[in-house]
């Protein structure tokens, strides 16, 4: 008959095989105002800046629709990755956790993807003319670098960083928001036309290409 209680050291093996090899070495610097705000700052995504005109310009005004489809999945994604967090912390972040439950590939597929998204930073830096010359990669490569020396540095610089990077974002949507209902409300002059419920009705209401084309994007 087998026994069914669990001895200690047993206990302590299973917890070891499940650790990361992120997880040691690290240090918890990080102050409540720094995690706070960049948990803020990463629910803002590059796409927001980067592909939302454009976007809209395809899909209309339904896009909301979408964003708010999609930001119910990030909630809940982000919920998961918080409880996670509290059960194991690691410095090796979702990566980690794809590592855990899903092994090397999921991690891999997982890191890639992310890593990628810092060819956005290019993209902003080609705004500018005197930037225009400079290969993308290399921008990339430069930000990466960036990061890469404040997290070396120390964790509480890091996360000073983060937390004012993050703090730009914020302010910087925050400012749309309030130019955009101004606008709305005082029907201010946009281009040919003038801010107001009427740009929408008067150009194909919420899907003017149609509802294909909104989730899509």
């Amino acid at each position: 008959m087998s026994n069914s209680n669990t001895s200690p050291n047993a206990t302590q093996q299973s917890s070891a095989q499940k650790q990361d090899k992120s997880d040691a070495g690290y240090a918890k610097d990080l102050k409540p105002r720094h995690i706070q705000m960049i948990a803020i700052g990463g629910s803002i995504g590059t796409g927001l800046f980067l592909g939302a005109g454009g976007r809209l310009v395809q899909g209309g005004a339904g896009l909301a629709i979408a964003y708010a489809v999609c930001g119910i999945f990030a909630f809940l994604m982000v919920r998961a990755l918080g409880e996670l967090a509290i059960r194991r912390p690691s410095s090796g972040a979702f990566v980690s956790y794809a590592r855990e439950f899903l092994g090397e590939k999921g991690a891999y597929v997982t890191g890639w993807p992310f890593f990628l998204d810092w060819s956005a930073v290019a993209v902003y830096f080609h705004y500018w003319k005197a930037f225009q010359g400079v290969p993308q990669w290399l921008i990339a490569l430069c930000a990466l670098a960036l990061v890469f020396v404040l997290n070396l540095l120390s964790v509480k610089m890091f996360g000073e960083a983060e937390f004012w990077f993050a703090t730009i974002k914020v302010a910087t949507i925050i400012s749309f928001m309030v130019i955009a209902i101004w606008a709305i409300v005082t029907g201010a002059p946009v281009g040919d036309a003038h801010a107001g419920v009427a740009n929408i009705t008067d150009n194909g209401g919420l899907f003017p290409n149609g509802i294909a084309p909104v989730f899509a994007l």
